[in-house]
């Protein structure tokens, strides 16, 4: 999958932002890849075309689709949007509240229900899996089946010794994780644009955490 294409929308969007930057999972980070940049109707209908395109690539079974509050939200709905129109078959979602309501149809999960159906979870980037973790437990908790994770980015972050995280993400939770872009694509492609290349290299892999996370991290 020619990635380049996908780097350059996110960089017209402004999605790649340079700082310092504490994560939810307690890392420390020179860079942010923030998709609430993509808040315009067109950029938001494109990025579920590439998640959608990723995603029939990968081959992943799945009856739901499930993105967490909240910038899960806008990219499930635009994710199953972009693969009901490519698979031609309804895709129905669903995705959590951070409160649980006790009025109308109440509970956590709004959307689709998830019992006993295969699902395949939808974020933004996947550091350490922290979200996708908890996305896991609730899903399971309601009897949903979570076989897979797709994101935009993986951070390509690493535990402790030296490990990935994405790998521990799949020994403890069995998900398969796939991303439209890894960390490695992104620097690759950002030393080739004048305008990006003397940050290229601020684009490594995150080690293990230095600080406690922060429940609202960035």
């Amino acid at each position: 999958m020619n990635t380049q294409p996908f780097v350059d929308f996110a960089l017209q969007q402004q999605a790649l932002q340079f700082g310092d930057y504490t994560l939810r999972s307690g890392r420390r980070s020179p860079y942010f890849f923030n998709t609430a940049a993509f808040s315009e109707g067109g950029a938001i209908r494109q990025l579920g075309s590439y998640y959608a395109a990723m995603i029939i690539k990968s081959g992943i079974e799945f009856e739901l689709l499930f993105g967490p509050a909240y910038k899960g939200i806008p990219l499930v709905t635009a994710t199953a949007a972009a693969l009901a129109g490519r698979l031609d078959r309804p895709v129905p979602f669903c995705h959590d509240r951070k409160v649980s309501k006790d009025h109308g149809e109440g509970g956590i999960l709004s959307g689709a229900d998830p019992r006993g159906r295969k699902i395949l979870l939808i974020d933004d980037v996947l550091t350490a899996g922290t979200a996708a973790r908890q996305s896991v437990a609730l899903l399971r908790h309601r009897g949903g089946l979570p076989v897979a994770l797709a994101v935009a980015l993986d951070r390509g972050a690493q535990e402790a010794d030296g490990s990935l995280c994405r790998a521990r993400l799949t020994r403890d939770t069995g998900l398969r994780c796939c991303a439209i872009i890894n960390l490695q694509q992104l620097a690759a492609r950002l030393a080739e644009l004048p305008a990006y290349r003397d940050r290229a290299h601020l684009l490594r892999p995150d080690g293990p955490p230095l600080d406690k996370p922060e429940p609202d991290g960035v």
